[in-house]
């Protein structure tokens, strides 16, 4: 990385590239060696000439006598480094001392004719892991010089010092510790509320009792280790590098190939040992769930609605026909079986939802439908069966945090809030609702109307809000699990992205053929990473979240697709209900050799770009 212009100037012939003979001149005092590491051996000067350790131009001495014309060339190469070479250089000396092998580290600084490191950086470091605070603190007067902001010495100057006091108390050396926190850290006048905590330790009454209190690991390696990494980040790079420095570059790569990639759908993990450094990130959208794994048939009409449960073990989808299918995932396999059928719904299932705890499940119906069901799934009876007037249309609901209340409302301008039996608490005039979704903090209820909005009701303090205004009609809309980002179905336009903390348009996703049906899209994938929709094309569409163009188009439905739900526990589960009748489960590739997998792109056009 560039040093960003840090410590340049008087210290540069310090912390650039040196000729050899500098690196050996400056490697005696303090049994370090010129990259700033302690020395591994006794001399000081660690490595021989024979690494091509010449003096430099105005020293009054040549080179050995020895000395090829090629050894003269890669000297006068070596000094012309670049600044990207030197960092690079740093970085691999930096990780080599972390595996504590100094040796090599000096062989390399010795034969780049780099310093690893300021040498006051180095006393400061060696001072601050032995805990003698009193050189430590006399190094920063050093440092000053080096550093951008001459304010931090005062930060940097506290931290020692609250070491010192905490290391004290921990060895039961309380009028030491007084004397640093009264005549030390108190004159700082820095962060008073912070001496107000230190100055409580004082009646800690041992050891155990002190590291709980202030959250320490205590006197040691550990916790030096842990205020070495504070302290350095107060020091220009070129003067200290910041821990770890290239393990971070690495993770941070890893991490940016991840995000770029479209089809990644597993936990990450921020380990380097988990990946292969050696080839870049690639996930194979062979991986991803864009291929039919089961066509569930025993629906005998249009299949309006499909979701899973919470926990993910369970799908349950709703008909024209007056159904709803309750399915059982099997855990291992991924393949779905008919577990209970709910039947007597009239006028069909257009809208389903879980509980929190997935015991119950309510079924709504289309415009005309005044009742609600609510179903408890584990023994498949009907708890309520909900109805406030025949003039009513309950078309859609939503459950409150709690598991104890939903609420529930239609285009006709109902909107009610209600207990599990049906019981009514709350109502609000005059509201035509097309969809609902209750946000996490149990108060306030989203609620797309007529006016082609969505807006925020408060049934505690009877206070509403506009949230998203749109210029089309909303047909349906679902947030995700952090609360902060809403997916909408928007007649003739498509789907909508919306920032519901910002109240702003975020993107507009491509490809999807909406009219006036009611379609729902979704989130999915780890970390909601991908969204999904239906289309009235007969497909179901796939975006990545930060991208406008489809990753995905699955085809194999006949009508339209109504409805699509991803598995929120297993990342690679994703169902789509159609008019044509059926739910199709859609999940990675079969295990199949190259040749016949090649003959599996029919089934999902890659849409990459």
């Amino acid at each position: 990385m560039q040093s960003n212009g840090s410590g340049q100037g008087q210290e540069s012939t310090d912390l650039s590239c040196l000729n050899s003979a500098q690196n050996g001149e400056s490697s005696t005092a303090g049994g370090t060696h010129s990259n700033g590491l302690l020395s591994s051996t006794d001399n000081g000067n660690g490595v021989g000439t024979s690494n091509g350790s010449a003096t430099g131009p105005g020293s009054g001495t040549s080179a050995a006598p020895t000395a090829s014309g090629s050894e003269v060339g890669s000297l006068k190469k070596k000094k012309r480094l670049s600044q990207a070479e030197e960092d690079v250089i740093r970085l691999i000396g930096q990780h080599l001392h972390g595996l504590g092998l100094n040796q090599t580290v000096d062989l390399l600084m010795q034969e780049s004719g780099c310093r690893l490191e300021h040498s006051s950086a180095t006393k400061f470091r060696n001072h601050v892991m032995e805990g003698e605070w009193d050189k430590a603190e006399n190094d920063l007067n050093e440092l000053r010089a080096l550093m951008h902001s001459p304010n931090a010495i005062v930060r940097m100057k506290f931290l020692l010092l609250q070491q010192k006091y905490l290391e004290y108390l921990e060895d039961g050396k309380v009028l030491e510790a007084l004397q640093v926190l009264r005549g030390e850290l108190t004159p700082l006048k820095y962060n008073t509320d912070r001496i107000h905590v230190l100055s409580g330790y004082l009646m800690c009454s041992h050891a155990e009792d002190l590291k709980a209190k202030a959250e320490w690991e205590g006197k040691g390696t550990a916790s030096r280790c842990r205020l070495l990494d504070k302290l350095q980040t107060y020091l220009p790079p070129s003067v200290m590098l910041p821990p770890r420095r290239m393990q971070t570059l690495l993770r941070q790569a890893v991490e940016l190939q991840r995000d770029r990639c479209l089809y990644h759908n597993t936990k990450l993990d921020s380990s380097l040992d988990s990946v292969s450094l050696l080839l870049d990130h690639v996930c194979s959208r062979k991986q991803f769930p864009c291929y039919t794994q089961q066509i569930l048939t025993e629906h005998c009409n249009e299949v309006w609605f499909c979701k899973f449960s919470n926990d993910g073990t369970k799908l349950a989808t709703g008909s024209k026909d007056t159904t709803v299918i309750i399915w059982q995932v099997d855990p291992e396999t991924h393949q779905l079986k008919l577990l209970r059928t709910l039947e007597g719904h009239a006028y069909g299932v257009s809208y389903l939802a879980w509980s929190p705890d997935d015991m119950y499940l309510i079924a709504c119906g289309p415009d005309d439908c005044s009742e609600l069901w609510l179903w408890n799934v584990q023994t498949g009876e009907l708890r309520t069966k909900m109805s406030q007037s025949h003039e009513d249309s309950l078309t859609s609901v939503a459950w409150n945090p709690d598991g104890k209340r939903f609420v529930t409302g239609g285009q006709r301008g109902q909107f009610y809030q209600c207990d599990l039996d049906g019981n009514l608490l709350d109502s609000w005039e005059g509201v035509r609702v097309q969809c609902l979704w209750c946000l996490g903090d149990g108060r306030a209820v989203l609620a797309s109307d007529t006016h082609q909005r969505i807006r925020g009701y408060n049934f505690e303090d009877l206070t509403d809000r506009n949230i998203v205004q749109e210029d089309h009609p909303i047909m349906s809309f679902t947030v995700s699990k952090n609360g902060r980002l809403a997916l909408l179905n928007v007649a003739t336009q498509g789907v909508h992205l919306w920032d519901l903390q910002d109240r702003v348009l975020v993107r507009k996703y491509q490809g999807v053929t909406q009219g006036f049906y009611t379609i729902h899209s979704c989130f999915g994938g780890h970390n909601e990473d991908f969204i999904a929709s239906g289309s009235e094309d007969h497909k179901v569409y796939i975006w990545h979240r930060r991208g406008e163009l489809p990753i995905a188009e699955l085809t194999g439905h006949t009508r339209t697709v109504n409805c699509v739900s991803w598995n929120p526990v297993i990342p690679g589960l994703l169902a789509s209900a159609s008019d044509d009748g059926t739910v199709r489960v859609w999940g990675p590739a079969p295990f199949l050799d190259s040749q016949e997998a090649d003959g599996l792109n029919e089934n999902c056009s890659n849409m990459d770009s």
